[in-house]
């Protein structure tokens, strides 16, 4: 069977870095027989409007958003690419997460206590982030947040489990021979996943 991967681009320009590596790894996936879906932010219609978290107010979900979660529940392995923007995602991409990664979608809270059943398990996940922030520099002075956020606090409380996450600097100054090697190190990922 091959496998079945989700390629999200969560860069909010049609063309950037992020829909290169995105091509890269498609590329990748495919070439090992993979069967791949893929969804860009820049293409989606997301808004803020009416929606007031989990326990507010909540809008039927659009197009975008429903392709979006039937797009997760199918994959076997997904991978998200973004900038890191102020410590994070950008605003278009964690709009997506905040809308469509509904409690009985990505999860479950127990009746009693504090604790959650996590409905995407089963499913491993890879990350790809830019940054003109340089990884050394963001590892040891801010300890990897961003990182950190997309492992435990969204993929892993969802029980995606990450397969690899890696950040991809300083993309300001960047010569293209760096540029090659991180498209590279896509397309590799890729055929690890196609391979799955």
């Amino acid at each position: 069977m091959p496998a079945k991967i989700f390629i999200w681009n969560g860069h909010p320009r049609a063309q950037s870095l992020c829909s290169g590596l995105a091509d890269a790894y498609q590329r990748g996936a495919e070439g090992e027989g993979a069967v791949v879906r893929r969804m860009d932010v820049a293409e989606m219609t997301v808004s803020l409007e009416g929606f007031e978290g989990y326990t507010g107010k909540r809008q039927p979900l659009g197009d975008d958003l429903r392709a979006w979660q039937e797009a997760l529940e199918w994959c076997e392995h997904t991978v998200w690419l973004h900038p890191y923007w102020w410590g994070g995602m950008p605003a278009k991409m964690k709009a997506v997460v905040d809308q469509a990664m509904l409690p009985g979608f990505g999860f479950k809270y127990r009746d009693k206590g504090a604790l959650w059943d996590k409905l995407l398990t089963g499913r491993t996940g890879d990350v790809i982030i830019t940054s003109d922030t340089p990884p050394w520099f963001d590892t040891l002075v801010y300890g990897r947040s961003g990182r950190k956020v997309l492992k435990n606090q969204v993929m892993g409380f969802v029980g995606i489990k990450s397969a690899k996450i890696v950040q991809m600097g300083a993309v300001k100054g960047a010569k293209e021979a760096k540029i090659r090697r991180w498209l590279q190190q896509a397309n590799r990922m890729g055929q690890e996943a196609g391979r799955r």
